[in-house]
């Protein structure tokens, strides 16, 4: 009964909040744009390059609205949200330009608030506001816990853990959790350690050797101002038989698992997600594809769990007073500019493939999906090299100082020519347990340890009246897809 009365109320102000935010995009239109995606994905980049490039007024030729000079100005104003940190725009900007530095990854949720005056298709003059709302995708993998018991959570979670690389990773939590007894009283420091070994299991999961995606709780590795709390000292205990007694250990940890999902993930999604009139989804395929098939299959369920998160649909005027849906949703994979072109398309069907049973559930509902290889930040450029079966499809640009590769060490100074491999014309073929892609190695002599190369964001010479907007691959049609329709 108090979790009914509790829906209802929880319905009743998720009902009154989006009144009161269509009533005000009746005059001032606006879109909220989700940005996610999981770690190393480049959500602050693309969020930099993107709002870099409305204001600088980016090459854009595939964002209609911009290559036909309708857009008059864009500009930076208050973000609506007192409570929500605001995106550090300038100062991530500064990192690419100045220092020539990827800025950190994101951990907490932020928002930047963009204003476009453009002239409509009718030639009168119009505003468009634009919430960019950044937050991890980790975060999004929670939002199925919501339909979960704790003891169904666990069931999931420890036979996932004794599959493929995941079944030596989870070694000293499997046994950890093999001599316990759940039915056990609830001890404090037992239940520290087992969430440890638990919490050490996600993060080798995360390992670039392993890149698998799909690890909730995602706070467990972005833990922020809770760490060490209660709400995140559980985690999935096995071999209960019987109901489990008041003050056990997995009395305890169910307790604590309902409590991270009421105080934790309920106010996420109804303060954040539920509001979203848009979203990408930042993708890092490359990082998958270099670690192989299990990566591949772990970032298909991954994806998978983010859009049954979303509430997608085509909007009306019932549904965005009642349940505001998510119309379009674009998938991007990322850091394209690791390959060379003739390898762009072939990235894009790859990440098709990866999204496609998801994205025939959500075609049922009227959202738009779409999948695209891009770089938000353009880091390479491409050469020509010959080799022994003739001339090769290299990049060129300057590896960050530290990295390594054919037992060299770079400098961060040094540009280099690179042949970064070739991605197959069937996608299914990545998906082969046989077939490993190995491109940009840092360790060419190593079976087991290869990486993609990172590069220092490019050099630009300042212009006329202050920094060009960064070069890109695909950025334009990513907008053009997310807000072109906004702005006819």
């Amino acid at each position: 009964m108090a979790n009914l009365i509790s829906d209802i109320v929880e319905q009743a102000r998720l009902t009154s909040r989006a009144l009161i935010e269509y009533s005000h995009n009746l005059f001032e239109p606006t879109v909220r744009l989700g940005v996610t995606g999981l770690s190393r994905a480049g959500k602050t980049v693309f969020i930099t390059a993107l709002v870099h490039g409305l204001l600088r007024g980016g090459r854009f030729p595939v964002f209609e609205a911009m290559a036909s000079g309708r857009i008059a100005r864009a500009r930076l104003a208050p973000q609506p949200d007192d409570t929500v940190p605001r995106f550090a725009y300038e100062a991530h900007l500064a990192q690419l330009l100045t220092e020539r530095q990827w800025p950190d990854s994101t951990k907490q949720i932020s928002e930047l608030r963009l204003v476009i005056e453009y002239q409509s298709q009718n030639r009168s003059m119009r505003e468009l506001t634009l919430d960019i709302v950044d937050y991890p995708g980790e975060w999004l993998l929670d939002l199925p816990l919501l339909r979960q018991s704790y003891e169904e959570w666990s069931a999931e979670t420890i036979r996932l853990s004794r599959e493929g690389d995941r079944a030596d990773l989870a070694g000293a939590w499997h046994f950890e959790i093999a001599a316990l007894d759940p039915r056990a009283p609830a001890d404090e420091t037992l239940a520290q350690t087992v969430a440890r070994h638990f919490t050490d299991y996600l993060r080798n999961c995360r390992d670039e050797r392993f890149a698998l995606s799909l690890l909730p709780p995602g706070r467990f590795l972005m833990p922020g101002e809770l760490a060490d709390s209660p709400a995140l000292t559980f985690a999935p205990l096995d071999r209960l038989e019987g109901s489990a007694p008041s003050g056990s250990l997995w009395a305890m940890m169910r307790r604590r698992y309902e409590s991270y999902k009421d105080a934790i993930v309920r106010p996420f999604y109804r303060d954040h997600i539920a509001r979203l009139d848009r979203q990408v989804v930042l993708v890092d395929t490359l990082t998958a594809l270099n670690a192989g098939p299990d990566a591949l299959r772990d970032l298909e369920r991954a994806l998978a769990a983010i859009l049954d998160s979303f509430n997608v649909g085509r909007n009306s005027i019932l549904s965005a007073l009642f349940a505001p849906r998510i119309d379009r949703i674009l998938f991007a994979a990322t850091k394209a500019d690791l390959l060379h072109h003739t390898s762009h398309d072939r990235l894009e069907r790859i990440l098709e493939r990866l999204v496609a049973d998801a994205a025939k559930r959500a075609d049922y509902s009227g959202a738009r999906i779409d999948a695209i290889a891009m770089a938000s930040v353009r880091a390479t450029t491409e050469a020509h090299v010959g080799g022994a079966q003739g001339t090769l499809h290299a990049i060129m640009g300057t590896p960050l100082a530290g990295e390594q590769a054919g037992g060299r060490t770079f400098d961060g100074e040094s540009q280099i020519v690179i042949y970064p491999g070739d991605l197959p014309e069937n996608p299914a073929a990545m998906f082969d347990p046989q077939t490993r892609f190995r491109g940009l190695s840092s360790a060419p002599s190593d079976d087991t340890d290869y990486r993609f190369l990172r590069f220092r964001p490019p050099a630009l010479e300042r212009i006329e009246g202050g920094v060009p907007a960064l070069p890109h691959i695909r950025l334009d049609r990513a907008l053009e897809f997310l807000i072109g329709d906004r702005l006819r």
